[in-house]
C-alpha cells in the first residue's frame, strides 16, 4: 500500500506503531488466543465493555447532533441504533453465558480506565467535528476488527477448550469485518470532506492517545485478576 492509497485509519496507525502493538499485542489478548487468561480478568473486562458501550452510544448521539448532512445524520442514527438495539443485546446474551446479568453489570462501579477512555472520546467530539469523533473513536472499533481477524487466523491460537473462542469469532466474523470496512471509508470520507494536512499533527495524537487508552482498559481487565 503506497502513501497515494493508504487509508487515513492505516496512516494514523502507522503514526503510532509501537503505541499501537502495545495494544493488538497486548497480554490480555495474547491470553485468550491461547485460553490462559484468567477467568476473573475477563468478567471484569465484560462488566466494563458494557458500561464502555453505553458511553459509545451516547457518542453516536453526538455525532449526530455534529453531522451537518443529512447522509450523517443518518449514518449517526444507524449506530446508535446498532449498539442499542443490536450490539448491546448480544453483549448481554453474551454475558450471561459468564455468569453476568444485565441488572449486575449496569450496577457495578466504573472502573477510572473506562471512564478516561470514553470521556476522552465524547471530550474529542464536544470539542471538535465528526472526523474528530471519529479518529477517537477508531482504535476502538478497528483494533478490535484487526484483533479478532488475526486471532482467527493465527494457526497458533488454540481453538478446543478455549473459553474465548467465541469472543475471538464475533470479532472476526464478517458482520464485524464490514463494520470495521465501513468505518475506514468513513475516515476517507471525512478527510476529504474536512481534513487537510494542517490537521495531520491534531488527529495523529488523538488517534496516539485513544490507543494508549485502549491499552489502559486492557491492563484494567489483567489487574482483576491479581
Amino acid at each position: 500500500m503506497n502513501a497515494a492509497t493508504k487509508s487515513l485509519f492505516h496512516t494514523l496507525r502507522d503514526t503510532c506503531a509501537d503505541d499501537w502493538q502495545r495494544y493488538v499485542d497486548h497480554p490480555f489478548v495474547a491470553g485468550m488466543a491461547d485460553g490462559t487468561l484468567p477467568e476473573p480478568a475477563f468478567r471484569f473486562y465484560l462488566e466494563q465493555d458494557y458500561l464502555f458501550l453505553i458511553h459509545f452510544a451516547r457518542a453516536y448521539g453526538l455525532a449526530a447532533y455534529k453531522a451537518e448532512t443529512l447522509e450523517d445524520i443518518r449514518g449517526a442514527a444507524a449506530g446508535l441504533s446498532a449498539i442499542v438495539d443490536t450490539e448491546m443485546a448480544l453483549h448481554v446474551e453474551f454475558c450471561a453465558g459468564w455468569g453476568l446479568t444485565e441488572a449486575e453489570m449496569a450496577a457495578v462501579t466504573e472502573a477510572p480506565e473506562t471512564m478516561a477512555y470514553t470521556r476522552y472520546v465524547l471530550e474529542k467530539g464536544l470539542q471538535g467535528d465528526l472526523l474528530d469523533l471519529h479518529v477517537a473513536l477508531a482504535p476502538c472499533m478497528l483494533g478490535y476488527g484487526e484483533i479478532g481477524h488475526a486471532l482467527a487466523h493465527n494457526p497458533d491460537t488454540k481453538i478446543a477448550g478455549n473459553p474465548y473462542v467465541p469472543w475471538i469469532e464475533m470479532y472476526a466474523s464478517k458482520d464485524y469485518q464490514d463494520v470495521a470496512a465501513d468505518e475506514r471509508a468513513t475516515l476517507d470520507r471525512l478527510m476529504k470532506e474536512r481534513g487537510g494536512p494542517g490537521r495531520m499533527a491534531s488527529l495523529q495524537k488523538t488517534f496516539a492517545e485513544a490507543t494508549r487508552l485502549e491499552a489502559a482498559f486492557w491492563d484494567m481487565g489483567l489487574r482483576a485478576a491479581d
